[in-house]
């Protein structure tokens, strides 16, 4: 997270070097005009870092299939100057997939993000919790029952907010804190599972092969209309996390600490909560429910930046970067068959679940 604040010398006016505080150890001083930016060294070089690895996998994904091209076929393609088929395969293609991975990955992970330190419980991800599951319902009964045409990124966002809603109430009043939270999404999460297991036995084989994406999590395909609306609200709900950064870092302290600072704590859960289920609602009416990418990307993101702030870009570009891999291995793996993403997250997430569980405390959240 970065602070920002502003200094003056009480004689002149303005910021001189004799006057000026030295930053805190670990952080580094940007200054202008009488302002200054603290940037937490090691949280950058996290993001750097991601943001290299999330390119070199971007890459990696334009290069790696059926036809392999090099760098440079890829690179010449997205120039405009390839040949024909380099540049059909990369912009026809890959490239619209890619767009919807990174999408949808950095969407997942954030949202993870801002459910874990809501709740500050790190089980506490829109998939665990019902949010996944509600968006998949909802967005498959708008393709089995009212066709394809009615908008899923719209029944999914519904289908959110409903989990969401039936979550708290189901939690008596708890709030977001505690295991009756989670135990409470858990139970709206395979109810609105079972709803789309019905949805889909119901109905001709033909259009629930339709819907069948949604309930596995898959790239394939993906509507264009979906990714950019998902690419849209991305845009507005990474900078609104960022812009919350120092409400979720006092979120970990108590309420009457955290109001003592000036927190108004009521509509930051709001802003946090409604945030995390727009993400979620997009994310799914693109993918469907790709499970574990939410609790990865934090965890990813906490172990390389630092442990003074929640890390929102950090996890933002660690889904991005899971997301990407994941399938690209799911497209590799059994070529030229085809591994839903899904899958391929839920295999490698399953274990790491596991272990939260059997080591349940660790970098500042439960």
């Amino acid at each position: 997270m970065s602070l920002l604040v502003q200094s003056s010398s009480s004689r002149l006016g303005r910021t001189r070097p004799e006057d000026a505080v030295a930053p805190p150890r670990g952080t580094r001083r940007l200054a202008w005009r009488g302002l200054s930016i603290l940037l937490d060294r090691q949280t950058l070089r996290a993001n750097l870092l991601l943001l290299a690895l999330v390119l070199a996998a971007s890459l990696a994904y334009l290069c790696l299939g059926e036809q392999i091209l090099s760098p440079a076929d890829v690179l010449a393609a997205l120039q405009g100057t390839g040949d024909g088929l380099s540049t059909f395969v990369v912009d026809a293609l890959r490239l619209p997939r890619l767009g919807a991975a990174l999408a949808t990955g950095a969407a997942f992970a954030l949202a993870g993000c801002l459910m874990q330190t809501l709740a500050a419980n790190r089980l506490a991800t829109p998939g665990i919790i019902g949010i996944d599951n509600g968006a998949t319902a909802f967005a498959v009964a708008s393709v089995v029952g009212l066709g394809v045409g009615l908008a899923p990124p719209a029944m999914a966002l519904a289908g959110a907010a409903t989990a969401t809603a039936l979550t708290f109430g189901l939690a008596l009043g708890g709030g977001t804190q505690g295991y009756r939270f989670i135990v409470a999404g858990i139970g709206v999460g395979a109810v609105f599972g079972a709803l789309t297991n019905l949805l889909l036995a119901r109905v001709a084989i033909d259009v629930a092969n339709a819907a069948y994406p949604w309930t596995v999590g898959s790239l394939s395909a993906r509507p264009a209309g979906a990714v950019w609306t998902l690419a849209v609200g991305l845009a507005i709900g990474l900078p609104v996390a960022m812009a919350l950064g120092r409400s979720l870092s006092l979120m970990g302290f108590s309420e009457s600490v955290a109001r003592s600072l000036g927190t108004r704590l009521g509509r930051r859960r709001a802003q946090v909560l409604s945030t995390s289920v727009v993400l979620t609602g997009l994310a799914v009416a693109v993918a469907g429910p790709v499970g574990m990418v939410g609790l990865l990307g934090p965890e990813l993101a906490r172990h390389l930046a630092s442990k003074r702030s929640v890390p929102v870009l950090a996890s933002a570009l660690s889904g991005a970067l899971i997301m990407v891999l994941a399938d690209l291995a799911g497209r590799l793996m059994l070529s030229p068959l085809e591994i839903p993403v899904g899958i391929v997250t839920a295999v490698v997430g399953g274990p790491w679940l596991l272990w939260i569980l059997i080591r349940p405390r660790s970098h500042g959240v439960a």
